[in-house]
């Protein structure tokens, strides 16, 4: 943190937190993300992994202690004292006329780039329309043929292999994104109907698919600490929810876990998965909005090329 004058805010109802709120906030946001972080932390420490909410911190890049810090929503300012100080210190967080507050001047190009590559696959991905025909396949085309069966050592499949080969040979296989579709076995590739490849692997990004909706909680934490933490928590438990259903719609028995499968290799199941898929969505189109005003708003970005984004 440096010395410095402060940009105009780009909010019309710019708040100033005395120390006593701001703590609080922080106290607070602690004990809302550390019933996730804590109990990953304790399975990482035993060598234990559990198959639906480790993937938030095991393919996302983002760690538990990163999550549990707080940091203001866009719209607010701190007032300067030690304690601000001391937890605000990065070089994003400025101090001028009594506020502490972050000022987009000090993003490197290099942010600025990655922002707008962020903005453009946010904005692209928006405008889309939404594609609700997958029922989930993906999880079955990873494991055809018995090709990787990741959590075979913690939950079997709830059906015989050569169902779960049947199955996907029957159905359609429309996965329209790419690092999904890149983990399916080999063999189960040329039976996805969309065409993927690294190269262009946001062009067929669409609002309905869970994995791109997934994927607001990477762009989030990618735009921190600009975002705020409330907005970054909101893109998190959408992933959890939206992880959830992915499994339960996979091919593994996560019953001994506590979740139900949702049977998409029956009508009715289709027919769940579905109807799960657009509430998410809805959800997932409001977060994507609000993230694409924040971006939007911090720099007059030059043109990017989103299909520079590496996952992670």
């Amino acid at each position: 943190m440096s010395d410095a004058p402060v940009p105009e805010p780009v909010s019309h109802d710019l708040v100033v937190l005395t120390t006593a709120q701001w703590q609080a906030r922080a106290r607070a946001h602690r004990e809302r993300v550390q019933p996730w972080t804590v109990p990953n932390r304790a399975r990482r420490s035993r060598g234990e992994s559990h198959p639906v909410y480790d993937f938030l911190f095991q393919y996302y890049s983002y760690s538990g202690g990163q999550l549990e810090v707080w940091h203001p929503d866009p719209h607010e300012q701190l007032a300067d004292s030690a304690e601000a100080r001391a937890q605000f210190h990065t070089r994003e967080y400025h101090s001028a006329n009594g506020v502490i507050g972050r000022d987009p001047q000090a993003l490197k190009p290099s942010e600025r780039t990655m922002l707008a590559r962020v903005l453009d696959v946010l904005t692209s991905t928006q405008d889309r329309a939404p594609n609700f025909g997958c029922f989930g396949m993906h999880e079955w085309a990873m494991v055809y043929g018995a090709h990787d069966i990741r959590h075979a050592g913690i939950a079997p499949l709830r059906l015989p292999q050569s169902q779960v080969d049947a199955l996907v040979e029957s159905r359609p296989v429309a996965c329209s994104h790419f690092d999904a579709y890149r983990f399916f076995a080999p063999a189960a590739q040329p039976m996805n109907r969309i065409p993927l490849a690294w190269e262009t692997r946001y062009a067929a990004e669409q609002p309905g698919c869970i994995h791109a909706n997934m994927d607001l909680y990477r762009w989030a934490y990618t735009a921190m600490p600009w975002v705020g933490s409330s907005l970054l928590w909101d893109c998190f438990e959408l992933a959890v929810a939206l992880r959830v259903l992915d499994m339960q719609a996979g091919p593994y028995d996560l019953r001994a876990m506590g979740f139900e499968p949702v049977c998409i290799e029956t009508p009715e199941g289709r027919e769940q998965y579905q109807q799960r898929q657009r509430d998410l969505s809805v959800r997932a189109s409001a977060l994507r909005t609000r993230l694409i005003n924040i971006i939007a708003s911090l720099h007059p970005f030059t043109a990017g090329r989103a299909d520079d984004i590496a996952p992670g």
